[in-house]
């Protein structure tokens, strides 16, 4: 559960940093609440816990970028599903990346939009088909609150303490965030961004 809770949330940190660099009106907004909320230096969990718009963008970014494939499971009983027959024994990979970017459920689903969770209620329980970063049934991940927590802290820590810039004169359209898909779905290439250290004194 530490590998997991800990890699994998490292990843999906890369991903928000890099959603947020080629999208700057949202890391200014995100950053905007977080030093409206934060007193001093200290940030505490009540204080993430007020922090809505960030809460979105970490579902946007598990969303777009969330683990391809769940667990596998494998079929106890011959059955029919959308018109396919699938023999009891089989093992069934489900594809979670697609049902985050279904156009049958998402509205531009391959923009990075946290605003579609404003009005949106959809938790990481696994109910929410079109949605299930952390799987879903008896086999959902037991650490959703720990890797979500680590997750929000780290990126309202680094979105607090500092501006953040693109290196070699980079504009934010030019950034590339293709996809280089093994077990996680890291960046293909990594993702360089240059923090500027801010004076936060009041």
């Amino acid at each position: 559960m530490l590998v997991a809770g800990t890699s994998d949330s490292a990843i999906m940190l890369e991903w928000a940093m890099g959603e947020l660099m080629r999208n700057p009106s949202i890391m200014k907004k995100a950053q905007e609440e977080i030093r409206e909320t934060v007193n001093g230096n200290t940030i505490s969990d009540a204080d993430i816990q007020n922090m809505h718009y960030l809460k979105m963008i970490v579902k946007e970014t598990l969303r777009l970028h969330g683990p391809p494939f769940l667990i596998p499971r494998i079929s106890r009983r011959d059955c029919v599903v959308d018109g396919y027959d699938i023999p009891a024994k089989t093992r069934i990979l489900v594809n979670a990346l697609a049902c985050a970017t279904d156009p049958d459920s998402w509205e531009d689903p391959e923009s990075f939009i946290p605003e579609r969770f404003e009005n949106r209620y959809i938790n990481y329980s696994g109910t929410d088909f079109e949605f299930i970063p952390f799987g879903s049934g008896r086999r959902v991940c037991p650490g959703i609150t720990f890797g979500v927590g680590i997750i929000e802290n780290a990126l309202t820590t680094l979105l607090y303490h500092f501006d953040w810039e693109l290196p070699h004169g980079l504009t934010p359209h030019e950034l590339d965030l293709t996809e280089g898909t093994v077990l996680s779905t890291l960046p293909k290439h990594p993702i360089e961004v240059v923090p500027v250290i801010v004076s936060l004194e009041t």
